[in-house]
This record gives structure tokens, C-alpha cells and sequence, in this order.
């Protein structure tokens, strides 16, 4: 057994997955005396979704993992739905005796006696020893609302200005803000969303954090984090939409019209996420880590014993262009740790008769193109295998359209919304587009446009691609570098579990 856990086929291997079994939304990602704290939804006892616990795991790095018992199990209140966890620095709650602890603040969901309606509470729960081991708070459950249905994923922080903890709670279609000043007593403080942005599947998975814009902390803006459930008249499935705007404590306001959409990722993978509370103040980062899925397809994924996956750890930063204020997104720095051999190729002259190609050396790769545009009308990258499928990356320079085409990048049978082509709309900057692409057994995440652009999408190829073909159609491309860099993977030094 411990020959072949963690080595499974399409087993990521530096993303973090479940030993076994199914896991969805990350949960409770608070960081407390040197570790990063990561909690799941999981079902212990099936591969797809089922009666949710909390799994848990931590990490000292971000990108090596320890997986840790379950933490929070059903109770008489149900199951245990998303939620968040901080730390109670000042013991506002009176659970630490004067000291401080986690608290966790989740989402227990059952149904309403004697009817098959629908019932979801906000609960708490608390750990004086960094989290290995839960208090259920006697007075669950501390918040609860009657007329809403859909009513869970409470996001917690400490507000400073009004010293009051906020917690931003997804109701249905829009979302719900509460202060409390010791995470028992809540009270309402207002709701936002009737209009805004998408309303294309149910609101889940809030989270609301204020950052700098461009690095100038004289200029500061909050954003709000909105996951969007699957909807069958979409096609994208499940995803996640971003405000940004101002809160005063009580009122978050949406700085652009309400039609206007911003996605956080575009690719079909990446949803729930929310960011790590607590983080150290000289560290100064806002962290989030997102579920590596979609709704649309996540129950059928072609894994055996175990599946889903969690995104790497992004740092998310802000920047202003002509269009306003903007989400960029990176890997965090510790990824570092991954890098092996890097082999550098420069100054390749790519014409529409005359393609680049190279041997893939590793499956675990994290490639960099910078191309140059010249006389081309589109041009890209195909990760190819011995099987002739091939994941395609194409850029158009008449349409400014970025794709990543999965249709034939590997098994897709499993789900008719599988095989698709993801896009986004990117300009050039100096005629040049710089790729950052990071390929894992089962994914592709791909940073363009100094990582406001980025795509997150599974792929479940029958090998491991082997080649890397460069390609122009009708004209040329020049591609001043090319860095191939072989990763480690995250189990190399034993099985943590």
C-alpha cells in the first residue's frame, strides 16, 4: 500500500489531494504558530460527494503537506458544511482563559423537523491545542435565519477600524454581513449583491479582505470573493466572480456597475476559494487556495480510491489598468522548493512551415514561453504524448483571444461538458505575450499577462505528454526564451499521512 499511495494514475503530485475518498471546498485555512492550517469538505466513506466532515491537513511551507485526523464530524446539528476558522488572539469568545486559540465558524446543515426543507446554521467550534483536537460550542447554533434556505460558508475577520469581528455569510443570491463582538452575538449589518455581477447559479463560498493597489497602502481597496454553483444552462459549470469596492465595517460597495462580471479564473477549474486568515503581518500576503474542480463534472472524474485536488497556494495582489482596479494572481514564492534542473532555449525562430519541437523530460513541468509576434496570425504550444493526444495553448493575434483547448488533451467520456475550449481575451504588450505554464499528472494552471489572466483546467491524459511543440500558422513567431524546468514531486520525501 505505501508503495502505491500518492503514486496513483492521474495522482497530483504537487497539488495537495486526500489520501482517499472525496474532498471538495477548502475550508478553516487559518495560520497559527508556524502552520498553515488547510480544512476540507470531505466524505470518509466514497469518492463523491456524501455527509461532509472536515478533513484536515498543515503545512509549514504551502506546499508540503501533512494530513492530520478529521476534525469536525457530524452532530445532532447535521453535517458540517464550508466555513472559516481565525485566531482568538484576545479571547473575545471566553474559550481560552485568557489566551488564544482557534475558533472554527461552519456552516451544520440537516433539514427542518418534520418537512424535507432544507436547514443551515452557523455553529462554532474550538481547539486549544493548534487545531488537532475540537470543542463543539454548547450553544450551537449561534446564527440562523428561517427565511433563507440556502444560508451557509460563513467567512470570519476581525475588522480593525470598528474592532467588531465581520462575518460574510452566501445567502442564496446574494450576500449577508454580520459584526459580533465575540463570535457568539451577531447582528445584521447589511446585504449586497441583488444586481451585481453574475446571478448564474446559486452564491456560495464568500470571503471579503482589503489590499493595496499597485503596492500603494495610501491606496487601498476591499475585494469580495463570490463563488457561482453549476447551473445546466451554462455552460461553464461552477466558477468564481470578484467585486472590488469599499466597506466601512458594515457596507461593502461595489466600485463598478453592476453588470459588470469579473472572473477570477478562466478555466473550469478552480472554485470555492477563500484566503488564509491570521497570516503573520511581516509576511503581508493575502493567500487563497481554491478547489481544483467543477460541479458540472466532479462526481465522475476518471480517479480510483480518492478524488479531487486543491489548486497550488496563490499570492493575490492588485493592480490598476484603463479598465480599473484588477485581481493578479501568482504562485506563492515557496514553490521555490519545487524547482529542479532548468534547461534555457533562446532566440527560436518559429515559422507556420517550420515548428519548434523538444522531448518533454518530466510529467511534472513548469514550462516559460516568451513569444514575440512578427508576421503570424495565431501561434502557441501543444503538450503532445505517444497516444496523439494533446493538449493545445493558442494565441490569436486578430481576435487578442487566448485558448486552451482540452478536447483532445486527454479521457473526456466521463462528462459531455469535459471536452472544451477555455479563453480569454489578452493584448499584447510590446507585440509580446509571456506564458508560465505548470503541469502537474492531471492539470494545467497557466499564468499570461503578469497573472491577470490565468487558467486552471484538469486534464486526464492516458501518459504522460512527452513532447512540447511550438507552432505559428501563416507566418512567424519569435520566442526570445524558452525555460523547461523539471518540479519534484510533493511525496518524494515519504508518504505523509
Amino acid at each position: 500500500m505505501m508503495k502505491t499511495l500518492y503514486r496513483e494514475k492521474y495522482r497530483p503530485q504537487f497539488h495537495y489531494s486526500p489520501e482517499k475518498k472525496w474532498m471538495n471546498d477548502p475550508n478553516g485555512m487559518v495560520y497559527y504558530e508556524g502552520e498553515y492550517h488547510l480544512f476540507y469538505q470531505y466524505h470518509p466513506f466514497g469518492t463523491t460527494w456524501g455527509p461532509m466532515h472536515w478533513g484536515h491537513a498543515i503545512s509549514r511551507d504551502l506546499i508540503h503537506w501533512e494530513k492530520l485526523p478529521i476534525a469536525l464530524f457530524p452532530d445532532e446539528h447535521g453535517t458540517i458544511f464550508s466555513g472559516s476558522a481565525v485566531i482568538d488572539w484576545n479571547d473575545t469568545t471566553g474559550f481560552f482563559q485568557g489566551g488564544s486559540g482557534i475558533v472554527a465558524i461552519y456552516t451544520s446543515h440537516d433539514v427542518y423537523p418534520g418537512t424535507e426543507r432544507p436547514r443551515q446554521q452557523q455553529c462554532l467550534a474550538y481547539s486549544n491545542d493548534k487545531g488537532r483536537t475540537w470543542v463543539k460550542y454548547e450553544g450551537n447554533p449561534v446564527l440562523a435565519d428561517k427565511s433563507v434556505t440556502d444560508y451557509r460558508d460563513p467567512k470570519v475577520f476581525w475588522h480593525e477600524e470598528s474592532e467588531k469581528w465581520v462575518m460574510i455569510l452566501a445567502t442564496g443570491q446574494t450576500i449577508t454581513l454580520y459584526t459580533s463582538l465575540n463570535l457568539i452575538e451577531w447582528e445584521y449589518a447589511s446585504e449586497f449583491g441583488h444586481k451585481a455581477g453574475s446571478h448564474d447559479g446559486v452564491w456560495e463560498c464568500p470571503d471579503l479582505f482589503e489590499l493595496p493597489v499597485d503596492g500603494d497602502d495610501n491606496n487601498k481597496r476591499w475585494v469580495m470573493l463570490v463563488s457561482i454553483g453549476d447551473n445546466p444552462s451554462f455552460p461553464e459549470g461552477s466558477r468564481t466572480q470578484y467585486f472590488i469596492g469599499q466597506f466601512d465595517g458594515k457596507t461593502f460597495v461595489n466600485e463598478n456597475s453592476d453588470g459588470t462580471v469579473l472572473w477570477l479564473d478562466n478555466g473550469r477549474d478552480n472554485y470555492a476559494g477563500v484566503s488564509w486568515s491570521d497570516m503573520p503581518e511581516a509576511d503581508g500576503r493575502r493567500i487563497y487556495i481554491g478547489w481544483m474542480s467543477n460541479w458540472r463534472y466532479a462526481n465522475v472524474l476518471p480517479t480510483e480510491g480518492w478524488r479531487s485536488a486543491m489548486t497550488l497556494p496563490r499570492e493575490i495582489l492588485l493592480t490598476s489598468d484603463e479598465t480599473g482596479v484588477r485581481i493578479l494572481q501568482k504562485v506563492v514564492s515557496e514553490f521555490e522548493l519545487l524547482r529542479k534542473h532548468t534547461e534555457t532555449i533562446k532566440e527560436i525562430i518559429v515559422e507556420s512551415s517550420n515548428p519548434f519541437q523538444c522531448v518533454v523530460q518530466s510529467r511534472l513541468m513548469e514550462v516559460k514561453i516568451s513569444f514575440e509576434k512578427r508576421d503570424t496570425t495565431s501561434f502557441g504550444a501543444i503538450f503532445k504524448n505517444y497516444h496523439q493526444e494533446e493538449l493545445i495553448i493558442q494565441y490569436d493575434t486578430e481576435s487578442h483571444k487566448l485558448t486552451v483547448d482540452r478536447r483532445n488533451a486527454g479521457i473526456s467520456n466521463f462528462s459531455d461538458s469535459f471536452a472544451t475550449i477555455q479563453e480569454a481575451i489578452v493584448k499584447l504588450e510590446n507585440n509580446q505575450i509571456h506564458l508560465q505554464i505548470l503541469l502537474d499528472t492531471s492539470s494545467i494552471e497557466l499564468f499570461t499577462d503578469n497573472g491577470k489572466t490565468v487558467f486552471t483546467s484538469l486534464i486526464y491524459p492516458e501518459e504522460p505528454y512527452n513532447e512540447l511543440i511550438l507552432f505559428s500558422t501563416r507566418g512567424a513567431v519569435h520566442v526570445s526564451s524558452l525555460q523547461l524546468t523539471d518540479l519534484s514531486s510533493i511525496w518524494d520525501n515519504g508518504i505523509r499521512s
